[in-house]
Formats: structure tokens, C-alpha cells, sequence
């Protein structure tokens, strides 16, 4: 569960099954965990780790976009859309090298050094390294090989960006990875210029903290903190007396500080000390703990235990799932209903919005939100940790004998009435699927969704039930049905309803299961 073990590239059989001639491939959104990456924070010093890891040669050639005031107008084809700046300023860049500074043994200013006393290409915590950036640059190897090459899905050559959709955390290493596999999936060699004379610009969205909902953001909704603590103690009070705790205390415990026990709420924590070992596992021989850390059988309990304190809420919680990633799912159904709805409005020559539809979607998150998003589905059945460079493809068909869907026709105010412009259409993608008349359920008659974990099909419960996925394949469900599922814990207001329950138990009185 440290780096992620690739499968073979499909067969030609594999990928006629997986993408049967009935369907056609209308919409693909991939959310994806970072490349391999340093702890978050130095732990087992004395077990004698390195706190500083020598694995990021970027540290060597950074940049900065620089303002060059005595050049303002100078530059006729500055970009004179970018909000913020002012039009016609030349931007330099800065090219720049990074070094860490620490506390000498004294409390005086050093340089950070690694294991062999060097103070360049040092990693900060919970940086991504050059394996991570080499393994998300393959993730997006991959995505090209299989979207453009085998099912040309996507254009061979980028001559516009208005098809993307692209977000990240505002976490570096989750950005940096997004750059990474974007690059490969259209390197510069398959970047034209456009219409306009002008090689594409994609444009990444990123969201401020207080909003991200990329992640479980427990530190900006109170009530999704209140519920992951209490689900962690329960994972504490059931595991901590078990002998399974004392078998890692007897493989970890000489290398906890003085007084402390292994255990799910020990400091450093269990998966903290999980978080260590995947990540020295991913790296070289300059950091690496004692053989103890690595032990088979204590690395499957450690990860087990540190499965259900952090997942286990999405499973059994409505409200968890609601909070924790309820606003992400309800966003990525909303997409492929709004590629459905575009296609109805194209069908009877109607002007389509300013925004054209989604096809390919990319975002850079992390091992929680994969985890997340399976979980609140009833599809994350195994006990383990996504490795880094996960990778989630949620992919939109429609029936190849499926007629586009009717548009209903467009109702006017009076106010419209007046001056003749028609009110644009009311979408349906964030409203709960039982409060749509039968004619807009009917759009989403043939339109199918199926996720792929890793290159690998999984299924939601409710998807297996008659009607609800294509014949003969239960991993296809119809997008109703899956709308259907994410509708049940999708937020209305999610910063109200952060604030809501406070005073109200954590835990459900009874397990209120995912996926149905």
C-alpha cells in the first residue's frame, strides 16, 4: 500500500469488454492521490531516520513569476483577461534555488542536511519527491495511452482547453502532481496553437481552504471533526487492549518516546507511524527504519486498524458521508448531468450555455478523498490504504441507440416576456433525483456510470439491483441510480450544515450503510 503496483495495459479483449460497442464514451472525470511523497513530520529520529530526505532535485530549480514595472506596456500580447492584474504588465520568471534552514544544537540557524551532509535537493515535510513526480507523470502517460491512443476519446492534439476540467488542493504536492499528468497527457509536442494564433492555456482551479471540499475538511466543518473524533476513539477503544496492538508494541514499542505505548491515539499516532513507513518503504536505502518496521504481518494489522479510524464513518454514517464528501460526489454527478442537459439543448439547435460541457476532468487530491468517495459509495470492500498515485476514472456512457434526450420547452416570465429573452433552463444535476418531473428523469434514460479504481471496474450496491445497471454487467449503473445513491448525502448548504448537530451524538444509533 506504499507505491502503487501498475496492472498490465488492457488486452484488446479487456478493453472490448470494458468499453463495449453499445456504449459510447461521453464523459471521464479522474480524481487522483499524489506521487510518493516525504512523512508529513519528522518521526523515529532515534530509531536513526533522517528528518531531512535528499529526494527533491526541484529544490534546485525553482520559479517565480516576477512583475517588471519599467516594462509595463512593453509587451502588446500580454494576457489582458487575467483577473487581478493590471493589462498590457510583462511578467518575468525568477529562477531560484531552495534550501531548508533548522535549529542547530544550540537554537542557532543551520542548514538542513540529509543523510550524507548534503544541503541541496532536501525535501520540506510532506513534499513530493522526484519518484512521486516521475510516477505521476506515468499516471498521465497511461491516461493518454488509454483515452486518446486506444479509444480516442480525446483529441490526439490540444488546440483548446474549454473541454477540461482541472482542480487541485491548494497542497503543493497535490498541485505539483496534477501539473505532472496533465503534462503527459498532452506533452508539448500534442499542444497546438488555436484559432486565434495562441497555444492553449489550461486553466487549474484551486478553492481556498475554508471552501475545499477536494478533501474531508474536517478543520474548516466542526461538526465532520466531532464525527471523525468520535469514530477514532471508537477504533481506539476497540484496538488498543487487542492483542494485535501489543504485537506491534512488541515490533515498534523500544522506539516510542519514554512512557508511550503503540496505539491508535499514542503520539506519534498509529497511522502516523503507518504514514512513516509507506513513505520510507516508496524511498531509497538513505531512509530507512530497522527491519521491525517492516514486518509483513504487523504492516497488515497496522494498516487495518488505520482503515476503519479513518473510513469506517463513511460506511456507516449518512451524515459523515453528507459532510465528509457529499459536496465532491454531488459536484461530479452534477457534471455528468450538465453533459447529459448540454446534449438535449445541441439536439434541438439551442443556443448552449457560455461554459461548454465537461468531457475530461483531472483533479489532484489524496488518499482521502479516494478513500472517501469508494467508501460513501459501499465500494471500498478491501482493508487497504490507497497507495500513492491512486488514481479514480468515473466514467459517463450514453446507449449508442440512445436518441439524445428531449428538451423540454423553455418557460418564460413575464419579465422575459417583456424584453424577449427566454429564462435559460433550469438544470438538474444538484437536485435530488425524486424531485424531478418524469420528463426531466427521462433525460437520463440511457446513461450509464462506472467507476474504475486503479484500472479496476468496481460496483455500488444499489447498482446490482434489477434495472438499475446494464445487462449483463453490474459494474454499469445507470446514472439515475447512481444520482440516486450520491442524492441521499448530498449537502444543501455545507457550511450551514457544518454548524448544525453539535450538541447531538456522533454516532448513528444504528449503521446507516453506504451505497444504497
Amino acid at each position: 500500500m506504499t507505491s502503487l503496483v501498475v496492472r498490465k495495459p488492457y488486452t484488446d479483449d479487456e478493453l472490448r469488454k470494458l468499453y463495449p460497442p453499445g456504449l459510447e464514451l461521453r464523459q471521464v472525470q479522474v480524481l487522483m492521490r499524489h506521487g510518493e511523497r516525504t512523512p508529513v513530520s519528522a518521526r523515529f529520529q532515534n530509531a536513526g531516520l533522517s528528518p531531512w530526505w535528499p529526494y527533491c532535485s526541484i529544490a534546485r530549480q525553482m520559479r517565480a513569476a516576477v512583475l517588471a514595472p519599467d516594462a509595463a506596456d512593453a509587451d502588446a500580447d500580454a494576457d489582458a483577461d487575467a483577473a487581478g492584474a493590471a493589462a498590457g504588465r510583462r511578467f518575468d520568471t525568477l529562477r531560484w534555488r531552495r534550501r531548508l534552514e533548522t535549529f542547530g544544537d544550540h537554537d542557532e540557524p543551520v542548514l538542513a542536511r540529509g543523510p550524507d551532509g548534503r544541503a541541496d535537493n532536501i525535501c520540506d515535510f510532506g513534499s513530493l519527491t522526484d519518484l512521486g513526480f516521475r510516477s505521476t507523470y506515468q499516471l498521465g502517460q497511461r491516461l493518454r495511452q488509454l483515452y486518446v491512443h486506444r479509444l480516442g476519446f480525446l483529441p490526439a492534439t490540444l488546440t483548446s482547453t474549454d473541454f477540461l476540467y482541472l482542480r487541485s488542493t491548494g497542497v503543493p504536492r497535490a498541485l505539483e502532481s496534477l501539473h505532472q499528468t496533465f503534462s503527459a497527457l498532452y506533452p508539448p509536442s500534442a499542444r497546438a496553437p488555436g484559432p486565434d494564433g495562441k497555444l492553449p492555456t489550461p486553466t487549474i482551479i484551486t478553492r481556498v481552504h475554508s471552501d475545499e471540499t477536494l478533501y474531508p475538511n474536517d478543520g474548516n466543518c466542526r461538526r465532520f471533526a466531532a464525527l471523525s473524533r468520535a469514530f477514532a476513539q471508537r477504533t481506539a477503544d476497540r484496538w488498543n487492549g487487542s492483542s494485535d496492538m501489543e504485537y506491534l508494541q512488541r515490533l515498534y514499542g523500544k522506539w516510542m518516546p519514554s512512557g508511550t505505548k503503540v496505539a491508535v491515539d499514542s503520539r506519534p499516532r498509529l497511522s502516523g507511524i503507518m504514514d512513516t513507513v509507506n513513505a520510507t518503504l516508496a524511498h531509497g536505502p538513505e531512509t530507512r527504519l530497522p527491519k521491525e518496521f517492516y514486518d509483513e504481518k504487523g504492516r497488515e494489522i497496522m494498516e487495518n486498524i488505520c482503515v476503519e479510524e479513518w473510513f469506517a464513518g463513511y460506511k456507516e454514517s449518512k451524515e459523515f458521508r453528507m459532510l465528509g464528501i457529499g459536496g465532491l460526489l454531488g459536484d461530479i454527478v452534477g457534471r455528468m448531468v450538465d453533459s447529459v442537459e448540454h446534449q438535449a439543448a445541441g439536439a434541438t439547435g439551442r443556443r448552449k450555455s457560455e461554459n461548454a460541457p465537461i468531457r475530461f476532468g483531472l483533479s489532484g487530491c489524496h488518499d482521502t478523498t479516494l478513500a472517501g468517495v469508494l467508501a460513501s459509495l459501499g465500494a471500498y470492500d478491501t482493508g487497504r490504504w490507497p497507495p500513492f498515485t491512486s488514481h479514480m476514472a468515473i466514467e459517463l456512457f450514453r446507449e449508442s441507440k440512445t436518441p439524445p434526450p428531449p428538451q423540454e420547452p423553455a418557460k418564460t416570465s413575464w419579465w422575459s416576456s417583456l424584453f424577449g429573452a427566454a429564462a435559460p433552463p433550469a438544470t438538474i444535476g444538484r437536485r435530488r433525483i425524486t424531485e424531478l418531473s418524469p420528463a426531466e428523469k427521462s433525460k437520463l434514460d440511457g446513461y450509464y456510470v462506472r467507476i474504475r479504481y486503479n484500472d479496476e471496474p468496481v460496483t455500488v450496491p444499489a447498482c446490482k439491483l434489477p434495472g438499475n445497471h446494464l445487462e449483463g454487467d453490474e459494474s454499469f449503473c445507470t446514472l439515475a441510480a447512481f444520482k440516486a445513491v450520491v442524492d441521499k448525502f448530498t449537502p444543501t448548504n455545507w457550511k450551514h450544515q457544518c454548524r448544525m448537530n453539535l450538541d447531538q451524538p456522533a454516532l448513528p444509533a444504528e449503521p446507516e450503510w453506504a451505497g444504497h
